[in-house]
């Protein structure tokens, strides 16, 4: 076999040039990143900055931002290692059916999260429940929305199941409507109806515009009641816990087998 020629200073030069470039990748990615994350934050500071300017819309608009940067810099990255742009961008169009199929789930998570942006259905802090799950929104990105349930768990729901599926939004009225049961025997049903209602009167988490409404609706041993009442929103579950409390002692006292039910 002919000896292949080992010319040492064509191999250093190669591993100079080629170990230059691969050096300044690195250097431009480790950049890249690091200006990727300044910018989102100064983004999300300067929108913050502007009146009238929602939480989600500027941490939207500031993932945007980062993910610019991002894009910047792998073209840098690509010319640094010798990849023409021109001749990336003639493989991607070639390849474009290939990666829209691959990154179909990804891209209508994008384009779920463009028009959660821009309908608004949700925005950052309100009480909301979609896809099976109940907490309070923390975060809306581009991919995803993060919410945090009763018990400070964070849940990554992709913005595609948030905008394809029924989402209740307890936040979205000041004001909501509750509405239980009551029961009391025959003869203390007139007076468990004032006392609840001198009790929603009173209490300073129901609201008395429109007044709350006690009625009987259920006649027999015992008496279904039915109790009707408005609250601020943020006060539903604080309300139906004082007033389930309030019957429950009241009928102690009264030594009745009175209770609050669903």
């Amino acid at each position: 076999m002919p000896e292949i020629p080992f010319d040492l200073a064509v191999m250093t030069s190669l591993a100079i040039r080629y170990g230059t470039n691969i050096l300044g990748a690195i250097l431009l990615a480790i950049v890249g990143i690091w200006l990727a994350g300044a910018a989102e934050r100064a983004a999300h500071r300067l929108l913050l900055a502007t009146r009238h300017m929602d939480v989600t819309v500027a941490g939207f608009l500031s993932s945007l931002v980062r993910y610019a940067v991002l894009a910047v810099a792998l073209v840098a990255i690509l010319q640094v290692v010798g990849i023409q742009a021109t001749s990336l961008i003639a493989v991607l169009g070639a390849a474009s059916l290939a990666i829209g199929l691959a990154l179909q789930g990804t891209l209508s998570n994008m384009a779920a999260g463009v028009m959660l942006l821009l309908f608004r259905p949700l925005r950052v802090g309100d009480h909301i429940e979609v896809a099976g799950k109940n907490g309070e929104v923390r975060d809306l990105t581009l991919f995803f929305t993060e919410i945090a349930t009763a018990d400070n768990v964070q849940v990554l729901i992709p913005n595609g199941s948030v905008w394809g599926n029924a989402m209740t939004n307890f936040s979205k009225y000041p004001n909501r409507f509750v509405e239980t049961k009551v029961t009391a025997r025959n003869g203390d049903a007139d007076a468990t109806i004032r006392d609840v209602q001198a009790f929603l009167t009173e209490n300073p988490h129901a609201l008395n515009n429109p007044p709350p409404e006690v009625k009987k609706v259920g006649y027999g041993d015992p008496i279904e009641l039915s109790v009707k009442v408005w609250t601020k929103a943020a006060d539903t579950t604080v309300l139906r816990y004082e007033l389930g409390r309030f019957v429950t002692e009241r009928a102690k006292a009264h030594e009745q087998p009175a209770q609050a039910a669903e």
